[in-house]
């Protein structure tokens, strides 16, 4: 028990870090287009999005896959941008553009943030001998932390629309050109050629 504990803290730490805030950053762009009473939609999103980061982190940890790291540390925020300038194009609608599409997009990219943190918790599982269960604690903790952020999320856009009344499009738009903006500084940061 005392091991599903550490790795599902460890899967919570991962999700909340501010050091390493762009998976906060991608779920903010993933999220901003849904309003509070399409909840199930975003939880069904973000679980998408956690699948294909298990996905990868199982691959990775046990070597079946092996990429080179700048590659992903350059592709997270692409990752991010690619959400942030689809909200902008797509704007108000963007929640609405079918319902395939937003969560197979979700999964892809989970399966590149994924790979993000495999090496340093293959290093952790090392240690451990056994795999399933320091995995599960750790995708049941990335869950939970991403149930947090989008509650966080959804807790924000109550305040500042009640603030500032704006309407649901100028959020999306606003919100997402910061995360754009932010995406560029990161992917201007991991250049590595």
């Amino acid at each position: 028990m005392e091991t599903f504990s550490v790795f599902f803290q460890l899967g919570l730490h991962h999700i909340a870090d501010f050091e390493g805030y762009d998976h906060m950053l991608f779920i903010l762009a993933l999220v901003c287009i849904y309003r509070l009473f399409e909840a199930v939609k975003v939880l069904i999103l973000i679980t998408a999005f956690t699948v294909g980061h298990s996905l990868t982190l199982f691959l990775a940890t046990t070597r079946l896959v092996t990429v080179n790291e700048d590659w992903i540390e350059f592709l997270i925020p692409i990752t991010i941008l690619i959400t942030a300038v689809l909200n902008i194009i797509r704007g108000k609608d963007a929640a609405r553009s079918g319902m395939f599409w937003p969560y197979l997009f979700a999964a892809v990219f989970g399966l590149i943030h994924g790979l993000g943190f495999s090496n340093y918790l293959r290093m952790l599982l090392s240690e451990q001998g056994e795999l399933f269960i320091p995995l599960l604690a750790f995708n049941i903790g990335i869950e939970v932390g991403q149930v947090a952020i989008v509650v966080g999320i959804f807790i924000l856009y109550e305040l500042v629309q009640r603030a500032f009344r704006f309407r649901h499009r100028d959020w999306i738009l606003t919100v997402s050109g910061a995360v754009a903006g932010i995406s560029l500084i990161l992917i201007k940061e991991a250049v590595f050629w």
